[in-house]
């Protein structure tokens, strides 16, 4: 029976690598690089769609060799096999994407908007075939009867979960309306993306004045004028939307002019009177969105996603959201106050504005705590950082980091690591891509070319992970210094590329990452408390020309401001996590302009005008791009996981106890999805989690 599928699959691959138009192909081939990694140097953009089509004729007959496997259904011809199945498309896919993120032309943009139709019509031939549901309910119907690990359970479970979630038991007419809107969906969601990076890409703030330059950083100006001049305007400075040039500009440029301008334009993403305006596509996404949950058999969006995610229901999420909400915002009020007695103070008079938050609350922060970024950047130079983070995963996990320059990398920016266990058997191949270009989208994010798993002949294959943000770049004669906060992010990151790395499942479908949304943010999460602790900071955070370590008095001072501020971001997160739930909670469409109804979410829950949401609908790209919608609350929801994890470190009296350590690796970070994720962190940590410590952490209770 076995023997069966695998000769058919076998003619398949044999017969898709005929030919001299795929021989030249490198997805047709097996990749001749060290560790398998794509031959970045070889693909060119003209290979991605014969490759996309292929995949798809492959898993076509994969699919229907398990449908016509004259055996009974079970685990190995049926749900192992689906599993197995895709093997091309997986491969042209992983690359493709992470190209539309971290490699984007406008050929690549534009080949995304054909692929995604593509590969939504050919999802649904999978997710909605009679013939493939029937083997796997037929394999679920006697799941209590059947010897299964614990990982074949669980994949049963996800396999037959997803197939209902995915339309499989609706009735024939409702399939085709499924279809539909799935199609649309798959453009609507690309589409929002690109016309945000879009905006981003064509605003530009020229500085001619350098009296309108004060109060900036030398670093910040110095990026400001290196980038004018790569755009033909020497002696001027030009300032975007990147992260790292619009943040240090509303944190301390003197200019309240131009800090509105910043301001208005950065909340404006997506937002503005052209052709890469959102709001249409927001109306589309949430009424499409109601419309295929409906179908379902659910009331709205939200109570379809929370289904299968941690926190299991609308309710709980609200309940959660609510008691943080009622927690911080008195906070933030307070804080608010105290930035406008500093405004009063400096004899203006105007009142406080949320393009004002940043620069007033850095004055107060340095007034009260005399700590300033700038002074705090020159300890945390990008390598240094980097060695950081490599110190901290080998000390926990034994983990090695080789730099390996005969590896392809897909951008000249990238860097390939060799990751290694301490006996030096390799783990796994990471890309590290760490600062903002036109072709690459904002943020930070970790994603994989391959996933770890066991392959079909029972070999182990290591995963190809990369981590791509977009920190501080380097300026002229001074390396990239970061922030306090890009800093964090980079242990962050760096968390859930471990989560990939340390990955030790079976199947392709359950491995690493492939966790309830809001259970992934754990990994990283619970790095940054290493980042930010004294004993660590004084074994990687050194003055970028004198090599000091940070002085025990800036780390005091550090420690002391910590949760200063605290107010302000923990309402700016939750006002976002409140609007993308208000989106997704709604239970009957009518079209709406995106201004008036932000409008109404603030004064539903007294929002405060001198913040805005973090992310705003337009360019709300977690909620209307990516994996989170009625989602977002998980960041913080995992922020309570994280800091009663860490606490179980902190208990031993040691940062680095192997016994923690080894246990967190074996139950949460080698799982991947094989178990259910709050059994997963019991067995960690002996009990749930409490709300109490992540209050403490955030200053939210006195």
């Amino acid at each position: 029976m076995r023997k069966f599928v695998l000769f058919i699959l076998s003619m398949v691959v044999m017969a898709s690598c005929t030919g001299p138009e795929k021989s030249e192909n490198p997805f047709f081939s097996s990749y001749e690089t060290p560790f398998g990694v794509p031959p970045f140097e070889l693909i060119e953009v003209g290979h991605f769609m014969p490759a996309f089509e292929e995949g798809i004729k492959q898993q076509e007959a994969e699919i229907e060799a398990i449908i016509n496997n004259p055996d009974a259904p079970d685990f190995d011809n049926t749900i192992a096999a689906l599993d197995y199945s895709g093997g091309l498309l997986n491969r042209v896919a992983s690359v493709f994407y992470n190209y539309n993120s971290s490699n984007i032309s406008d050929t690549i943009q534009s080949l995304a908007k054909e692929v995604a139709p593509k590969m939504s019509t050919h999802s649904d031939n999978i997710s909605l075939n009679a013939e493939l549901f029937e083997r796997i309910q037929a394999v679920y119907n006697q799941k209590d009867a059947i010897d299964l690990t614990g990982e074949q359970v669980m994949l049963l479970k996800e396999t037959y979960e997803g197939f209902v979630r995915n339309g499989a038991a609706l009735p024939a007419d409702k399939q085709e309306r499924f279809r539909e809107i799935n199609q649309e969906l798959s453009v609507l969601t690309l589409q929002f993306g690109q016309n945000v990076l879009a905006d981003v890409n064509n605003f530009m703030l020229l500085v001619d004045n350098e009296a309108d330059l004060a109060g900036l950083p030398a670093s910040v100006t110095a990026a400001a004028a290196e980038l004018a001049a790569s755009d033909s305007a020497e002696g001027k400075w030009l300032f975007t939307l990147q992260n790292p040039s619009v943040m240090p500009f509303l944190t301390y440029a003197e200019n309240r002019e131009l800090r509105e301008v910043m301001g208005r334009a950065y909340i404006a993403r997506g937002n503005n009177a052209n052709e890469n305006n959102n709001q249409e596509i927001i109306n589309r996404l949430v009424a499409l969105r109601l419309e295929r949950s409906q179908l379902l058999g659910h009331d709205n969006f939200a109570q379809f996603a929370l289904q299968n995610r941690m926190a299991g229901n609308v309710e709980t999420v609200e309940t959660f959201l609510k008691q943080l909400w009622d927690a911080a915002l008195p906070i933030a009020r307070e804080e608010a106050v105290e930035l406008q007695k500093m405004i009063d103070s400096e004899g203006h008079d105007f009142e406080l504005a949320f393009w004002d938050w940043r620069y007033y609350a850095e004055k107060v922060r340095k007034a009260k705590y005399d700590i300033d970024e700038s002074e705090i950047r020159q300890y945390f130079e990008i390598n240094n950082v980097r060695d950081g983070v490599f110190m901290v995963s080998n000390k926990l996990f034994g983990l090695q980091f080789k730099q390996r320059d005969d590896v392809p990398v897909y951008h000249p920016e990238a860097t390939a690591w060799e990751v290694q266990e301490a006996d030096g058997s390799h783990v796994g191949i990471l890309y590290m891509d760490m600062h903002p270009r036109a072709s690459k989208r904002g943020g930070a994010w970790m994603s994989s070319y391959r996933k770890q798993q066991v392959n079909e002949a029972g070999e182990f294959v290591h995963p190809v992970i990369t981590i791509v943000c977009n920190f501080t770049a380097p300026g002229d004669n001074q390396p990239a210094l970061l922030s306090f906060d890009e800093m964090s992010t980079f242990f962050h990151e760096f968390g859930h590329a471990l989560h990939g790395l340390l990955s030790k499942t079976h199947y392709h479908g359950l491995s690493g990452t492939s966790v309830p949304r809001d259970f992934v943010e754990l990994p990283s999460q619970v790095m940054e408390n290493w980042a930010k602790h004294p004993e660590v900071l004084k074994q990687f955070a050194k003055h970028y020309e004198t090599g000091e370590v940070i002085p025990d008095e800036l780390i005091i001072r550090i420690q002391e401001s910590a949760n200063f501020g605290q107010g302000f971001a923990t309402v700016e997160f939750l006002a976002s996590a409140l609007l993308d739930m208000d989106y997704h909670t709604m239970e009957a469409y009518a079209p709406f302009d995106v201004n008036d109804y932000e409008k109404e979410v603030q004064k539903r829950y007294n929002m405060m005008d001198e913040i805005y949401f973090r992310h705003g609908s337009p360019h709300f790209g977690h909620i209307f791009a990516g994996g989170y919608s009625a989602g977002y609350y998980s960041y913080i929801w995992a922020g309570v996981l994280d800091a009663d994890a860490f606490e179980a470190f902190v208990e031993t009296g040691d940062l680095f106890d192997q016994a923690t350590a080894t246990k967190f690796r074996q139950e949460i970070l080698e799982n991947g999805g094989t178990r259910d994720a709050m059994e997963m962190y019991k067995a960690f940590r002996g009990s749930e989690p409490g709300i109490e410590p992540l209050l403490k952490q955030r200053g939210l209770v006195k």
